[in-house]
């Protein structure tokens, strides 16, 4: 059902630029294309904006309409998650707050450890 809806889509998004480029504006687009400026012609003038403005109207519609519907076919089929509902895997607890977690491998760890290896934990001058 949604692959269906996603191809439905993806052919609106593309009809409705299309329709977008093909309309005349101020800087020209593509609308000036084909037009030749006479007084015949089927997509001239008026009728090519009332018919172009109309397509655009549907297409947009038909795709607020798809992305809405499949907004909520995505919503149906997740399942609702908490990060407090998750329990700890086994065998681990949860850190002191304020800890890092065990070999964590941060700067702080290891000059820590750097430190505890040092004479006696004393702290030691650096070296020029």
């Amino acid at each position: 059902m949604q692959q269906v809806l996603i191809v439905i889509h993806l052919i609106v998004v593309l009809a409705l630029v299309g329709v977008i480029l093909l309309q005349r504006s101020e800087g020209g687009a593509l609308g000036g294309l084909g037009g030749g400026g006479g007084g015949g012609g089927f997509l001239t003038g008026r009728g090519q904006a009332n018919a172009l403005t109309r397509a655009t109207a549907i297409l947009g519609a038909v795709f607020f309409t798809t992305s809405l519907i499949l907004g909520i076919l995505a919503g149906i089929s997740r399942e609702p998650k908490s990060i407090l509902d998750r329990a700890a895997p086994a065998g681990q607890t949860a850190p002191a707050p304020g800890s890092a977690p065990a070999g964590s491998g941060g700067v702080l760890d290891q000059l820590r450890q750097l430190e505890g290896q040092g004479s006696g934990g004393a702290p030691q001058a650096p070296r020029p």
